[in-house]
């Protein structure tokens, strides 16, 4: 996530100061991702190092109110414009954790695609429930919302297939199946019960 081109987001509607940034931004968000108040005025720092933002005077508390500048709103514009590049996302922890866990001598994975599935699972309702809560007009804290749940239906999808992998594997290189391993059919039906009354 860009911290500086979402504070830019926001102040391309009028001059705030940073808590009022973080307030907002998290507002428009739906409060899935916290900013630290500390990273806000960080960022406000370097946006005004480079010309993005400037200071536009205090109010009786003594906050500093940020106004953006044209080349703030020229950085804003090629921002939205330009694609989200692959190599711009963080690693995907959760592939790399299985991949090393197939590799290590005495690792339960079934055990941790159960774990991470019952996690998933729980995140999925979670979101569910925060989407459920929203109001019409909150189009864009539901976009976000909406993210994650496909992220977290995908991530389950995935997640099976794993499981069911790492079974066919076991049986194609002769090993005996572990009593943790999951039936195919129990697969097929995570699925369908982490679709059902999930749904979009």
């Amino acid at each position: 996530m860009s911290v500086k081109h979402s504070l830019l987001a926001v102040l391309a509607d009028g001059d705030r100061y940073g808590y009022q940034l973080r307030a907002e931004f998290e507002e428009r968000t739906g409060a899935t991702w916290p900013l630290n108040i500390g990273q806000v005025y960080t960022t406000l720092n370097r946006l005004e190092r480079d010309g993005f933002v400037e200071p536009a005077g205090e109010d009786a508390q003594n906050h500093v109110f940020y106004r953006i500048t044209d080349a703030g709103r020229a950085e804003l514009l090629s921002w939205f414009a330009r694609p989200v590049t692959r190599a711009e996302r963080p690693r995907d922890e959760l592939a790399v954790k299985l991949a090393l866990a197939v590799t290590v001598e005495g690792i339960d994975v079934p055990g941790v695609v159960h774990a991470q599935r019952k996690h998933a699972l729980a995140a999925l309702q979670d979101y569910t429930r925060v989407k459920a809560r929203l109001a019409v007009e909150e189009l864009a804290a539901a976009l976000v919302v909406e993210s994650m749940i496909f992220q977290c239906e995908a991530e389950i999808r995935w997640l099976d297939h794993v499981e069911a992998r790492v079974v066919r594997h076991r049986r194609a290189s002769g090993g005996v199946q572990d009593k943790n391993d999951k039936q195919p059919g129990r697969v097929q039906s995570a699925v369908a019960v982490s679709s059902e009354g999930n749904r979009i």
